[in-house]
């Protein structure tokens, strides 16, 4: 996976010019473990017209899900979507495939998938970015709607904060600052600060797999979590030690999954955020409620083209939903 392939290569300049939507050119697909159930699923990704933004439909249950924020249902260790008319209809650990759909500047997908949650694959976003790669991208006749911050917006809890500021004038884009800090001398405290771009998701964020504590395995599976998790898709940390045989991918693969969790889960906003996220030991139901939070004050942001011509409004139904924000960082 040394440098893009060739026709990737190609769509990537006259997407950069022009503000229009993206999907993928053909259907392609991957077979792979649920992360906490550890079940065996089969994913194909297809493409999807243009303005009907990302959607899952479970196979089995033949039940579309949106990828939206208000469509979130557990933001614990992952994020997880359902059906408001159907909480059965659910689909886990979207946060990966999203960041890779984000990354990669896919605006509309249909990703179809015959169980109740994504496979976690080697734990990073960097299998579902090939899949994509290897799809090739198909630049839509529709312009690309942004949704552009315009007063700063911040959600707290007991030990971190994530945040939403204007860009500075002349700024465009998804800046993200993130820090983060835990107990065990492996991880300690790490901070990234990076503007996306599809070039910088790859190299820089693509690769960073997800991570756990070694006291704390025992207690997800002792919750029925976790079955799926290895040393081959998870990154295991015991004090001072990392346990995975071959290490780390680098030396602050943490901070770097975290931020890759960031993207994932800002993309349920429905369209590309312009603005400037920072935050400390976020997490996916932190961030969530920061999307929320933002949705409800709509002098916070502004659907826009490119950063310049105002759209009118999409109203995002919402339902009332109380989501735990925990006091401490989770590693998965």
């Amino acid at each position: 996976m040394d440098g893009l392939p060739e026709m990737f290569q190609a769509d990537l300049p006259a997407v950069s010019r022009t503000p229009l939507q993206r999907t993928i050119k053909a259907a392609i697909g991957c077979i792979g473990t649920g992360l906490h159930t550890g079940r065996r699923v089969s994913l194909t990704l297809r493409p999807a017209p243009a303005g009907s933004g990302i959607v899952f439909r479970r196979s089995d249950l033949g039940q579309e899900i949106v990828a939206r924020h208000d469509w979130v249902t557990d933001a614990r260790l992952c994020t997880a979507l359902a059906d408001p008319a159907r909480p059965d209809a659910r689909i886990g650990t979207v946060e990966h495939l999203m960041a890779a759909l984000a990354g990669a500047g896919i605006d509309n997908l249909l990703a179809e998938i015959d169980g109740p949650e994504l496979p976690i694959l080697d734990g990073s976003a960097a299998p579902f970015l090939f899949l994509i790669e290897c799809a090739g991208l198909q630049v839509q006749a529709a312009p690309r709607p942004v949704i552009e911050i315009l007063r700063p917006v911040r959600v707290e809890s007991e030990a971190g904060f994530v945040e939403l500021r204007p860009h500075a004038p002349g700024g465009s884009g998804l800046d993200l600052a993130v820090s983060i800090e835990f107990d065990a001398p492996a991880i300690g405290r790490q901070a990234l600060s990076l503007s996306l771009t599809p070039a910088v998701f790859r190299h820089q964020l693509a690769s960073a797999r997800t991570f756990t504590l070694a006291t704390e395995v025992e207690q997800l599976r002792a919750a029925g979590l976790g079955r799926g998790g290895s040393l081959e898709n998870a990154v295991v940390v015991d004090g001072a030690r990392v346990l995975n045989p071959a290490g780390l991918r680098m030396v602050d693969e943490f901070v770097r999954h975290k931020m890759l969790d960031v993207v994932g889960d800002l993309a349920l906003a429905g369209a590309p955020i312009s603005g400037r996220f920072l935050a400390h030991r976020p997490g996916h139901a932190l961030t969530n409620a920061l999307l929320r939070a933002l949705f409800a004050q709509p002098a916070a942001w502004s659907r826009t083209v490119a950063g310049t011509t105002s759209l009118p409004r999409v109203a995002l139904p919402g339902r009332p939903l109380t989501i735990p924000v925990p006091a401490a960082a989770a590693p998965l």
